[in-house]
């Protein structure tokens, strides 16, 4: 079986106010607080992890720069879940339930709060009820009664226009087979046209030129907080 991730581990989150972010999600959503703590390796951060299953969770970040950065709909936020916002950042966040029935008290849940919530509608391959969170979030709870049928939900029009040809949608829909290497493959050569994370470029050039033991070695934060709640 090919390599692939199984599922989203975690979303992290930018807040100003983090503490009403976790009161939202316990309290309205029902997520557990599993983690808060000095963010690793970011100065004056603090990391919060909301437990959404065992194995997924939402988190949020905050530091004090945040609050010189401003929220302006149509760039760092869409208006709404089919508003626009700029390229690369989180349009709507949509989280799962298994069943309709589900979805019917967890509307029961967020209105029962003061929130407004919409839906369920009825998209085919999933049905959704639609609301807001706290600092401009656009939120969504779906749930799917079977996997989504490649077949029935890709569209040729939209493939066409999208640019993508017949030999590219077969490699999309069935990727190549991956094997694990064991962690044999090296840290390619600096490509300009591949994506690159914005660390400044003399920090960047420093950890390219890194053994991936001398990375490990430097950025391990295995320890638990050094203050737990009691």
């Amino acid at each position: 079986m090919s390599l692939r991730p199984n599922g989203m581990h975690h979303i992290a989150l930018m807040t100003t106010d983090i503490k009403q972010q976790i009161a939202f999600f316990s309290e309205v959503l029902g997520a557990r607080l599993v983690a808060f703590y000095w963010m690793h390796g970011v100065e004056g951060a603090w990391h919060a992890f909301m437990e959404l299953s065992a194995s997924s969770t939402v988190a949020f970040v905050q530091t004090p720069a945040v609050r010189d950065i401003a929220c302006t709909p149509g760039v760092t936020h869409a208006q709404t879940p089919g508003h626009p916002c700029a390229a690369g950042t989180m349009q709507h966040l949509a989280l799962n339930v298994d069943r309709p029935q589900d979805l019917l008290a967890m509307r029961d849940r967020i209105r029962a709060h003061g929130v407004v919530c919409f839906g369920p509608v009825d998209h085919g391959m999933c049905s959704s009820i639609y609301f807001a969170g706290p600092e401009g979030l656009n939120l969504e709870i779906s749930t799917s009664a079977s996997a989504i049928d490649p077949q029935v939900w890709i569209d040729q029009e939209v493939v066409t226009l999208a640019g993508i040809s017949p030999e590219e949608l077969a490699r999309f829909k069935q990727p190549e087979p991956f094997a694990s290497r064991q962690g044999a493959v090296p840290q390619p050569a600096w490509d300009a046209g591949k994506p690159h994370m914005g660390y400044e470029p003399r920090t960047y050039r420093k950890l390219l030129a890194l053994s991936d033991e001398q990375f490990i070695a430097a950025s391990n934060y295995s320890a638990p907080p050094a203050h737990p709640a009691p």
